[in-house]
């Protein structure tokens, strides 16, 4: 049994928020005294260059478990090749209530119904400021569960427009299953507006600041084909700087029976990774050949990776690995690409 294993095992006994924010504040007090660079073997490198940007590696950490933007540093220093933080929105909320975070580790998985708890993208970018990491940060924006989804366009413009500047890549989350009414922003019309208006924002904050950051979309795994295909046209259409496929999923069919299963939220970890894969291998099909796919979902080793890559996807986000395999997981993946792509 390794480290991490030990480690895991006591964090386990805790539940499962307890041990999310005990975990994360031993990582930046290492980070603080030296002893976590101290402690990490050197990053390996694979360069890749995607949406305009150059990444050290195409390992990326997702979206959801630093939302606050409070952990760069540290978790840079675990080799990721770039950080994605949030979902934050534009005035601080607490989330659903607790308990919103369940394990299921006999099938290495994780559900959550966190419901966009956070700080506040005010906060969020005050510590972006102060991030000292040298690698790229993609800030991933949403609504206030107490604005209407008839009014969501609002909260995305009041979030591009503060993070724009301070971001690598700005990712626009409209698949998350625990703010209501979100996933119908997948769709029609409403798809329609908010990315014309946002893309319109974009070429203005552009040349604002004489920079251009790249927009993505994330999407859920649960899709009907057409759908996909209707995404797809959609994203095309509206010159989308790539699709981040996908986030958690509403199906149980893969862990029924097992404990805390029933509960209600999004379902991400290993039970997840064959279906997000074939959202990617159908993007793929599906989207202009010139618009990377980022690919999350059920990535425990570095094949899971590898099968992401040949899906189609141009990098890759882990989460619920990290969890389940300690940062190893983020060397295994990057050394399994360095040797068969």
């Amino acid at each position: 049994m390794n480290i991490y294993s030990l480690l895991r095992e006591m964090m386990f006994r805790l539940d499962a928020e307890t041990a999310h924010h005990f975990g994360l504040n031993s990582l930046k007090w290492l980070e603080m005294t030296g002893l976590l660079r101290l402690a990490m073997p050197r990053p390996l490198h694979k360069p890749v260059r995607v949406m305009g940007l150059e990444f050290a590696n195409p390992v990326g950490l997702a979206a959801g478990l630093d939302k606050n933007a409070d952990y760069i540093d540290a978790l840079a220093l675990l080799g990721f090749g770039f950080v994605e933080v949030g979902t934050v929105t534009p005035r601080p909320q607490p989330g659903n209530t607790k308990p919103r975070l369940f394990r299921l580790p006999e099938a290495e998985a994780i559900i959550n119904r966190m419901g966009f708890n956070n700080l506040g993208v005010d906060h969020l970018i005050e510590q972006v400021q102060i991030a000292d990491a040298k690698t790229n940060i993609g800030i991933n924006i949403g609504k206030n569960f107490d604005t209407p989804v008839a009014n969501a366009l609002d909260d995305y413009l009041i979030g591009l427009n503060k993070v724009y500047q301070h971001a690598d890549y700005v990712t626009i989350n409209i698949s998350s299953p625990n703010t209501p009414g979100l996933r119908s922003l997948q769709f029609g019309q409403a798809l329609d507006e908010l990315l014309d208006a946002l893309k319109n924002t974009q070429a203005n904050l552009a040349a604002k600041y004489e920079r251009y950051v790249p927009m993505t979309v994330k999407v859920a795994p649960d899709l009907t084909p057409e759908e996909l295909l209707q995404l797809a046209e959609t994203f095309g259409r509206f010159k989308v700087d790539a699709v981040i496929a996908t986030n958690t999923t509403l199906d149980r069919s893969a862990v029924e029976g097992l404990k805390n299963a029933d509960e209600a939220g999004g379902l991400s970890g290993r039970p997840l990774l064959a279906s997000s894969t074939e959202v990617v291998r159908q993007f793929r099909q599906a989207l202009p050949e010139d618009m990377p796919i980022i690919a999350a979902g059920g990535i425990n080793s570095g094949d899971d990776a590898l099968a992401k890559i040949e899906a189609g996807a141009a990098l890759v986000q882990i989460y619920s690995g990290l969890i389940y395999q300690g940062p190893a997981l983020i060397r295994d993946i990057v050394k399994t690409l360095q040797q068969r792509t």
